[in-house]
């Protein structure tokens, strides 16, 4: 689902490729999409559509909660009641793209509501670059505009317990076994989800060949989400949350600015 809009190139090969979600179901969360990402030596570190989270699509934004709206796809925690199917899916829709070049682009987004008003303006910026003969590093970056105050918020926020607060910038990660969470001094789920150390390291296993992913650039106020295959809700995810434990405000007229760089390496 989601057509291919472009492919990233890194020293002669293809490491990614841009979908811009177009026939993506809208209870999936309808938003561009980076899927798959590769190594270098062609090992695939995403995942989407996965049987467990069909909303989850490969390195995407999404928050599951902007002034009620749900931009992440699935059902929506409600305070009191747990997790319930509403209609209440926006979508983010590309609205064009300023530059294009085989290692990245500049790209115009419109982040809208279940009735299609716009939320939020955002200018998108992704490049890849050649590090050396085993890594390359990928950095996505954004700036999101509001006319009017939107609240970003996470089933955390909205009452759920557990250190729930997803939503932000949102990897999936491959199949496969994870052979390897830290950050800092932390290491396993348990530690790492809600911390706020400069750089996330991930190592996994995909297609039987191993990987590592190097997490960083968080923001005032962000945390980092986690999971893995190992833990308790089986999946393997890593996300730069942007309202971990309290909601994110943008005021009207301001803009909120980010980015995210992960170095992919076999």
């Amino acid at each position: 689902m989601g057509g291919v809009e472009l492919k990233l190139t890194v020293a002669g090969r293809v490491v990614g490729e841009y979908r811009d979600g177009v026939g993506v179901e809208r209870s999936l969360g309808v938003r561009p999409y980076l899927h798959p990402l590769r190594t270098l030596a062609g090992t695939v570190v995403s995942d989407a559509f996965p049987e467990d989270h069909r909303w989850h699509l490969g390195l995407s934004l999404a928050v599951q909660d902007v002034n009620r709206n749900n931009l992440w796809g699935g059902r929506t925690y409600v305070r009191d009641r747990g997790y319930t199917w509403l209609d209440d899916h926006g979508a983010i829709t590309s609205e064009g793209f300023d530059e294009v070049r085989a290692d990245g682009f500049v790209e115009r987004l419109a982040w809208r509501g279940a009735d299609g008003k716009v939320l939020l303006r955002e200018r998108r910026t992704v490049a890849a670059a050649h590090l050396d003969e085993r890594a390359w590093v990928l950095e996505l970056g954004w700036e999101l505009s509001a006319e009017e105050e939107v609240v970003l918020g996470s089933p955390a926020t909205n009452g759920r317990p557990g250190g729930a607060g997803y939503g932000g910038c949102f990897w999936r990660v491959a199949p496969g076994a994870n052979l390897g969470l830290s950050a800092g001094e932390l290491s396993g789920e348990e530690q790492v989800n809600g911390s706020v150390e400069p750089e996330l390291v991930w190592r996994g296993e995909s297609g039987g060949a191993a990987y590592t992913l190097v997490f960083s650039g968080l923001g005032d106020g962000d945390r980092w989400f986690v999971r893995t295959s190992e833990g308790a809700t089986g999946y393997p995810g890593v996300c730069q949350a942007w309202a971990y434990e309290q909601p994110r405000v943008i005021g009207a007229g301001e803009t909120r600015t980010g980015s995210l760089r992960v170095v992919i390496s076999d």
